[in-house]
Parts: structure tokens; sequence; C-alpha cells
């Protein structure tokens, strides 16, 4: 219990949403709360002036969208905050899923125009598997949106989650006049067009106050007492142990691009939200006030600062204190290793630190010795679990455009995927590359990325293929038979597991049901604990 102090200062979360829900802008209003940064940038798709803080990206400045996880630490009334910003883009999921493993807390992200969407249901689902605390923020009141009580239906029901409204609208659209806050009774008035101020917010703990009806209207008064009475008699107070077990989820009203109703859930977030927890591993469960240091990494990103070829590891730290220059074990490669300059995040910018906590996330620069999912420890040989790596859904081969580039092409083809934004296969016995992914737009960022980064020149040849299946088999002699007559359709990593990629369902089940004694897996997770 030595680091008790420095854990229950700790909040470690992600902000999660379909894309153009305004987690971006969220994420913007918190960094200026904190004093993190001074002027938001706005996100214009094509049109960005000043960039978003979080997307660091060439290509996510071009399109205006986040394409990576970006990583920033900030302090807010006494509390270390380590907010995580996903992509939103379906074609990124992967590197979101990952991300939340990594995560004690999450802020869900809904549009009141648009309400539950596709890529909201698939994170929350990831959400439900780890039973992660979520609050949620209802976006863009300020504009004609879905009718109040209607979006918590739809959410209770599309997501699966109970809430819990802390705020209360008064009107959306143009007659968007605020909101009122609950829990501790008092109205945010709300100006279009100007950012929300602390004069703004009128204490009222009776909603009978005839100063309400002054403020904003006799109809709208008498229709927000209504509702304020029907949601404290079904709500009453927030039970504060069912959110943090991920039961109940407090709902939050405003506009982040406004800055409106984003210091009330900011506020709630600090009193509320769970400090580092435990975690599994292999052997046993892994808590934050262990004594020794424990740690894993979720994310790799390659060339950062693009005038220096660098590589950075993001760690979690799950347990004890992480130290600059002190040797650690590295369980896959069982080796001790150690790091000179470590950093924490404020979006591009990187500070070396001396020391790190549970529920920190720092960045480590690696020379090619970490893949996404390696624990480093005290000395303890375990490796933490449950960090999801996905078969592919899409296969393109590797053609490469300028033959006298080809080393370039084939280190960045090697940093590009050990980020975990796609697999690569080498068809087995040649040199053909075929690079699997779960999206489309992952194609286009990663030509896009070879070229700006390492200078090779692709195009992708469309593959008919199904899915990939690593293969293993206690029978090594029907292992080898296998590999052999089904040559054309068997690849190997990059860490040179054997794959079977099938042109079909049909076809795998065929080989599935064919060859008994060989055992098929749509994940490479299999091969974590060799």
């Amino acid at each position: 219990m030595k680091y008790t102090n420095e854990i229950n200062k700790r909040r470690t979360f992600a902000i999660i949403s379909h894309p153009d829900a305004g987690k971006t802008t969220l994420t913007e209003k918190f960094l200026l709360f904190g004093g993190a940064i001074q002027t938001a940038g706005a996100v214009k798709s094509n049109k960005i002036k000043k960039h978003a803080t979080s997307d660091f990206m060439e290509i996510e400045r071009q399109r205006g969208i986040s394409v990576a996880t970006s990583v920033m630490s900030f302090e807010y009334q006494g509390i270390l905050i380590n907010l995580l910003d996903t992509p939103g883009h379906k074609d990124f999921a992967e590197d979101t899923y990952r991300t939340l493993t990594a995560v004690d807390s999450v802020i869900l992200v809904v549009d009141s125009v648009n309400g539950v969407e596709a890529q909201t249901r698939r994170l929350m689902e990831v959400c439900r598997m780890r039973d992660t605390p979520v609050i949620v923020f209802i976006n863009k009141m300020d504009r004609d949106g879905k009718n109040r009580f209607d979006l918590l239906e739809e959410i209770e029901k599309e997501l699966n989650i109970s809430l819990h409204p802390m705020t209360w609208p008064i009107n959306s659209g143009k007659d968007f006049k605020g909101v009122y806050n609950l829990h501790d009774s008092n109205l945010l008035l709300f100006t279009a067009n100007t950012k929300a101020a602390d004069e703004d917010v009128i204490q009222i703990s009776d909603l009978a106050d005839a100063l309400l009806d002054d403020k904003v209207g006799e109809k709208d008064a008498s229709i927000l007492r209504e509702d304020a009475d029907l949601i404290q008699g079904v709500y009453g107070e927030l039970p504060v142990d069912d959110y943090q077990a991920g039961k109940v989820a407090p709902v939050f009203f405003g506009s982040a691009i406004n800055n409106f109703g984003v210091k009330e859930m900011l506020d709630t977030f600090i009193r509320i939200a769970p400090t580092p927890r435990c975690r599994p591993t292999s052997v046993k469960e892994v808590c934050p006030d262990d004594d020794k240091f424990s740690g894993f990494i979720f994310k790799i990103h390659a060339n950062l600062d693009p005038k220096h070829r660098d590589r950075i590891a993001f760690l979690r730290v799950c347990s004890g204190r992480f130290e600059r220059n002190k040797y650690f074990h590295h369980v896959r490669l069982d080796k001790e290793i150690r790091f000179s300059n470590p950093y924490t995040f404020m979006a591009r910018d990187k500070d070396v630190i001396e020391a790190a906590f549970p529920g920190d996330v720092v960045g480590l620069f690696d020379t090619g010795n970490f893949k996404i999912g390696d624990t480093l420890t005290e000395g303890a040989d375990f490796y933490f679990t449950g960090i999801p790596s996905f078969s592919p859904e899409i296969f393109k081969e590797v053609v490469n455009k300028d033959p006298m580039k080809t080393k370039q092409l084939e280190k960045g083809l090697m940093q590009l995927t050990d980020e975990g934004v796609a697999q690569l296969f080498t068809q087995f016995g040649g040199n053909k590359k075929i690079i699997g992914c779960v999206g489309e737009l992952q194609f286009e960022v990663i030509q896009y990325r070879l070229l700006q980064e390492y200078g090779a020149s692709v195009e992708f040849r469309a593959q008919p293929l199904y899915k990939a299946c690593w293969i293993t088999s206690k029978d090594a002699k029907k292992l080898d038979d296998f590999t052999r007559f089904k040559s054309s359709n068997i690849a190997e990593d990059k860490d040179g597991h054997l794959v079977y990629l099938a042109q079909s369902e049909w076809f795998l089940n065929t080989e599935r049901s064919n060859n008994p004694d060989i055992e098929f897996h749509f994940t490479s997770e299999i091969h974590k604990a060799s």
C-alpha cells in the first residue's frame, strides 16, 4: 500500500462514440478546463484551420477524423486525469477495443440528433464484457434532435444499460434554454454562440421558486417541474456503487462545441469515477496496490514525430511504481530492459518523467522489442490477458510500385503492422505479401503512411479470401502434410505462425471436417503464452 495517495489521485478513462458525435470536441473542452491547452482547434472536415489537439497524424488532419488513439494527461482540481481519445470510425475499431483494456471507465458521447448508432452499440458491447463504468454525454442539444425521453429509452434499450439523469434539458434545437442540474439543484442557462460561464449558473434549490419562471418562462418552467418531479420519483439519488460496477450510467445533456454542460459532467466524473482497478493475468489478479511494478503494452505508434523515425509503445501501469532507468522484465522476450526517456503525453507534446504510478499511461521509446499485449514486470513471469486481436475481414496483396524501395517497404510494413492497424501474411514458400484489415479505410491510411513516412509507393490488389485462421496440431506430421498440400492457401504471420487463408465459409468448413487433427483458431491469442 506504498502508493495509495498516488493511486487515489488518478482517473484513467476513454471517450468513445460513433464518428461525428462530437468526441474530439469534448476532449478539447476537458483539456481547456484542465488548463492543458489555451484554445480549441475546430475539427471541420477538409477545412481545418487549427487542428484538434488530439488529432496528430497528418491524414487525420486532412480528413478531420481520428484514426489513432491519442493519450493526454492533465490535472483538474487536484486529480490527475489520463484521457484516451479513441477513433470513432468503425474501420479503426480494433484500436479502440484494445484501448478499452487500458482504461478504468468510459465517457460515451451520443449525438442527440442521430441517437444510438452502429459503432456505439459495438463499443458498448466491449464495455459490457468488462463491466466498465460508463457516463453518457448527450451532445448537440442546441440542434433539433430526438425527444429527451425517447432518447433515454432508446439508449437503455439499444445499449442494454440502466440510465440515471444527472442534468435535464430545457427544450432543444433553437429553443434550447439550458439544463437543470438535478444533483446540485442549479440552473445553467444557454446562450447560442457563447461559451458557458460561471455567471450563467443560477442556484435554484426549490423548483417552485418564481425565479425559474422569470429565467425560462412560465411554460418551460412548468414542463421542467413536471419532468424533474417524474425523474426524481423514478431515479432518486445516483447509486455510485452500481455505476462503478457498470450497471448504471449517469447521463448529462449539453453542447460540447459551446462548452455547455461539460464542466458539470467533469465535476461529477472526478467525484465518482473509479480509481485504477485490478486486472486479470495468466497467473492471478494484479491490483494497483501490489508493491511490485507491472504493466502492459496496449498500443504502438511509429513515427509520432516525423522528424525522428521514432516508435513509441504505450504502456498502461497496473501496479507498483515505474521508474526511469530501472531494469524491468520483458516477459515474452525473457530479458531485462530499461528506459532512459519514458514520456507522458499531451497529444503531440512529450515530457520525460522520472516515475509513473498505476493508472498512468507511459510512452516508451521502442527499437522493436514490443508487440501489442506484451507485459513488463519487476521480475515475475505472467502476462495480462483479454487484449483482443481479430481475424481480418478484407485481404489485399501489396504490390510494390518502386522496386528500388523494397527495403523501405519491408520496414514500413513491419512497423505499421506492429501497431496493430492491420495484419501481415506472407504466402508460404513465396514472397507474396497480403495485408488483412477490419475495414477499407485502413488500407488508405497504410498506403498514405508508407509513402509519407517510408517513401514506399504501393497499390493494393483485392484477394478473394474469407478468413484467416491460425492453425496448430499436436501431430507435427499432419500439420506438415496439410501445409504442403494446401500451400497456395497457407501463409505465415509476421511472427512465423502458420495461417490458413480460407476462400469461403464452405472451404473452411470442409477443411475443418476433413482434418480433425488440426485446430483452426480465429485469433492469434493461441500463441500468446508460447
